[in-house]
């Protein structure tokens, strides 16, 4: 028990680390368009570039690097990671920055996926949504500290400090995960063709669907959420920071919470959630002109939205368990699309002039689509006679 929590713990690190990289940067935009001399618009081709990495190289790497072995891939990963940010760090031009972004972010996605195979390899089936919330929350304190740390960092000491402080804390990670992950585990290297196979059955899609539909719920709204929260509520621009920060602790406790319910109800708690979100949101639309309540919620929006992630991620192992490395990155990469999608459709609509609350509504839209999804499945396994379907 005592040698699976410092396995557990290590790749929280590791998923910190490598979670941090996609939102430390932002602070930091105007102080490299400023350097570099590009426009900040420019700069954000730094998160964007990223972004998109990570959802379409995620599961081609994953692919590319299934027969080699898993702790040797892990630390081979935080080293492609480490020297992305080192050479971000030491370019002299925009061009080579984005470049640097790239190469940190081809791994995001794989380091993910094989970080949670290990993860629930060391703990047991019986367990695996537990597992998935420890290695999860490494995303919530990036969302929580990442960007204000590294924002603070790169104001006090420049923004390349900031490139240099993620290289430092992935080269702890990678120490702690030579030490902690063990070298053999349940989950030995698969053929590629074992994973594609797993990838094309019906429950899979079923979940990737249902992933890019809730982040879609969540990032219409989220994506701009400072501009409902000022316009809307009526915040002061500088409370803003504050209400994000307590939707990242609200991250944390709907981490824990979803990772108990996926074990406890995993067949329930995706959809459980999905109406849960559905009311979250709809509650939010009606009393987001008022700021005590939009407050609050925005911290229950953290908590049923991220306790959506580890339900999610363990029905996609569950749906793939004899070959879920491919499958888990495509669910990763699931999510970063529906993160863009969200914000994609959120920017139309304002573009268009819509009231900015009008998002909420869209986001509870979606929550019902996935929702409505899933339940469909449910409904066509029990015809069937397949009442043993993960993603139910």
């Amino acid at each position: 028990m005592r040698s699976s929590r410092w396995t557990l713990a290590a790749l929280l690190v590791c998923v910190f680390a490598i979670g941090s990289a996609e939102y430390a940067v932002l602070g930091v935009l105007p102080d490299i368009a400023g350097d570099l001399r590009v426009s900040v618009g420019t700069t954000g081709l730094l998160v964007t570039g990223y972004a998109l990495t990570v959802a379409v190289a995620g599961p081609v790497v994953t692919a590319l690097t299934t027969r080699v072995p898993r702790k040797a891939l892990l630390i081979g990963m935080i080293g492609v990671f480490t020297a992305g940010n080192v050479l971000a760090a030491l370019a002299g031009a925009f061009g080579l920055v984005l470049v640097a972004r790239v190469l940190a972010a081809l791994v995001h996605s794989t380091f993910f996926a094989v970080g949670l195979v290990q993860a629930v390899s060391v703990v047991g089936a019986e367990r695996r949504g537990w597992a998935i919330a420890v290695v999860s929350a490494g995303l919530n304190l990036a969302t929580v500290l990442g960007a204000p740390v590294g924002t603070f960092i790169g104001h006090a000491f420049g923004w390349r400090a900031t490139f240099w402080a993620l290289a430092a804390v992935s080269l702890v990670a990678a120490g702690l995960v030579g030490v902690a992950v063990p070298r053999s585990s349940a989950v030995g290297p698969q053929s590629v063709r074992a994973e594609i196979r797993a990838l094309a059955s019906r429950e899979v899609v079923v979940v990737v669907a249902v992933t890019v539909l809730a982040q879609i719920a969540l990032f219409t709204p989220y994506t701009y959420i400072a501009t409902i929260l000022t316009e809307v509520s009526g915040f002061a621009a500088g409370a803003v920071g504050w209400l994000l920060m307590a939707f990242g602790i609200g991250g944390l406790v709907g981490n824990v919470i979803g990772g108990r319910l996926a074990d406890r109800w995993p067949w329930g708690s995706v959809r459980g959630l999905l109406a849960g979100m559905a009311a979250v949101l709809g509650v939010f639309a009606v009393v987001v002109p008022h700021a005590g309540a939009a407050a609050v919620g925005v911290l229950v929006l953290g908590v049923v939205s991220c306790a959506l992630i580890p339900a999610l991620q363990a029905r996609a192992f569950a749906a793939a368990a004899a070959a879920p490395t491919l499958t888990v990155a495509v669910n990763t990469s699931a999510f970063n699309l529906g993160n863009a999608g969200g914000a994609w459709i959120g920017g139309r609509v304002l573009d268009g002039g819509a009231a900015p609350h009008w998002l909420i509504g869209i986001g509870v839209l979606a929550a019902v689509a996935a929702w409505a999804m899933t339940a469909a499945a449910r409904r066509s396994a029990v015809v069937e006679g397949r009442t043993d379907v993960a993603v139910l």
